[in-house]
């Protein structure tokens, strides 16, 4: 079996040793190289061809956000962002995903011990290989220059709900579908595998783009229409 193909490019020498070490104990992961800044990662993904890209977002010679814009304009592919666990990384996260990229995580040493972020990571990089980017971008082009599409009319009731589940890759596609749903729509619950402060953010990323108002779940809320 082809073993995913994965560089890792951090300005940070130890995350890039975790990673490489961690991921290296997955039987179907292989780190084919990294990048400690995104001029030599550029050189390394012409020359190597890595499946999947891990991109930290604070680096030296040029940040991660613009990289990833040069990435997915000449060579778009699966990006896996890193970033600390902060209001802040959670803002920038949200700016990458909006670029490009497939999925966020956070760095060993915030709420996450390295074990469990290297499993997450692991599972990341698996679900991140199945995605084709350049559909991704075709149809985020698409959306944007769609002439904006009545919403569907939907009763308004209260007994029922609509519940959306989605994985690596699937905030493009809530950023599809969320929008079309009309203020009157049954109450919506989406369950999206995020840290804390990513889904807040994503969350008011949605409720900015959709007629019906979107929050990140907490105790205590009721699911109205």
């Amino acid at each position: 079996m082809r073993k995913i193909r994965v560089l890792v490019v951090d300005d940070s020498a130890v995350v890039r040793k975790v990673f490489s070490e961690e991921l290296t104990r997955e039987g179907d992961i292989e780190v084919v190289g990294t990048a400690p800044d995104p001029y030599v990662a550029r050189d390394k993904i012409v020359q190597l061809k890595p499946d999947v890209v891990t991109l930290d977002i604070e680096m030296p010679r040029m940040d991660g956000i613009t990289f990833l814009r040069k990435l997915m304009k000449y060579f778009p592919l699966p990006v896996i962002i890193v970033s600390s666990l902060t209001k802040a990384g959670g803002a920038i996260a949200m700016e990458a995903m909006d670029i490009g990229a497939v999925e966020v995580i956070c760095k060993p040493g915030s709420a996450y011990s390295v074990g469990d972020m290297s499993v997450q990571l692991a599972e990341k990089i698996r679900a991140a290989a199945r995605i084709n980017v350049k559909s991704m971008q075709a149809n985020a082009a698409a959306r944007s220059q769609a002439v904006k599409r009545p919403a569907l009319a939907i009763t308004k009731t209260t007994n029922k709900i609509i519940a959306i589940g989605s994985s690596t890759g699937g905030t493009e596609a809530l950023k599809q579908v969320l929008p079309l749903l009309p203020a009157s729509s049954p109450g919506v619950l989406v369950v999206q595998h995020m840290p804390p402060h990513f889904t807040t953010q994503f969350a008011a990323r949605l409720n900015d783009l959709c007629q019906i108002r979107v929050k990140e779940a907490a105790d205590g809320d009721s699911v109205i229409p």
